[in-house]
């Protein structure tokens, strides 16, 4: 594995991979690889907010029911956290 000049162990076929797409979007290997970086922290953000919604979405009613200090007769007794 070749050592590269950002400190990472990387195969030197895949290094080149790397330093030929930054070529042809116009980049330098650094810049390349923090929009790579960027782009997996933005699909990340994406899928946790999505999770967050069905979440949501899926529990609504259990939140309605705290908002209005409703509680069925089920939870007779239990409080929420």
């Amino acid at each position: 594995m070749a050592k590269t000049q950002l400190g990472a162990r990387v195969d030197e076929d895949v290094a080149e991979l790397a330093r030929k797409r930054a070529a042809d979007l116009g980049l330098s290997i650094g810049d390349y690889l923090a929009r790579l970086v960027q782009d997996d922290a933005s699909g990340l953000r994406a899928r946790s907010v999505d999770a967050a919604a069905r979440f949501l979405a899926e529990h609504q009613a259990i939140f309605d029911e705290a908002e209005d200090g409703r509680r069925p007769e089920s939870a007779r007794g239990a409080r929420a956290a």
